[in-house]
This record gives structure tokens, C-alpha cells and sequence, in this order.
């Protein structure tokens, strides 16, 4: 259940960062409330993951999550563009973080 939910939070930091970034510095209502929703759920199932596995283990898994569903989030909505090397370097955040769970 741990691992479930740490993935979950690791989800909603690629929802909270998104959101940051068009709440156009807290200005913008609703990217706004989504924010501060998803970053909530975030930390929450962050904290819980924690209390079950590994601090670091459990850092590095939701942090690889967010970071590669953001960047793969903005690619596919052409915020950013997209490229080989790009996309190689996150098949390596999502390969590091299986094993991650591999060796736990």
C-alpha cells in the first residue's frame, strides 16, 4: 500500500508543479487552488510513504515520478519541446527508480 501511494503523490508534484507554473505567480485562481489541492495530497502521501519505507528510497521514488511526469506533461502539451536525448535521460529517471523499488 506504501508503494501505491508514495507513486499517487509522486503523480500529484507533477500536478502541483504544472499548476505553479500556470498560476502565473499565484494570480490565477484556479491553476491556483489546484496547487495548493495537489501539493496537500502531495506531501500527505509523501509522509505517509515514509512512515512504511525509506526516507531516502521514498524521496528519490516521488521525486523521480514528479519530475518525469512533469517534463513528459509538457512535452506532449509542446510547452517544451521534445528530443531524443531528452527522452532517454527519463527513461533513465524511470529506470533508476525501478530499481529502486527492485532493491527495497
Amino acid at each position: 500500500m506504501a508503494w501505491f501511494i508514495l507513486i499517487a503523490s509522486g503523480g500529484m508534484e507533477a500536478v502541483w508543479a504544472t499548476a505553479l507554473g500556470r498560476s502565473a505567480n499565484f494570480t490565477r485562481l484556479g491553476p491556483t487552488l489546484v496547487f495548493f489541492a495537489a501539493l496537500t495530497l502531495s506531501m500527505a502521501g509523501l509522509a505517509y510513504a515514509m512512515s512504511q519505507l525509506p526516507v531516502g528510497t521514498s524521496y528519490a521514488v516521488w521525486v523521480g515520478i514528479g519530475a518525469t511526469l512533469t517534463v513528459a506533461y509538457a512535452m506532449l502539451t509542446g510547452d517544451e519541446a521534445a528530443s531524443v536525448p531528452k527522452l532517454l535521460f527519463l527513461a533513465g529517471i524511470v529506470g533508476s527508480v525501478i530499481g529502486l523499488k527492485l532493491t527495497h
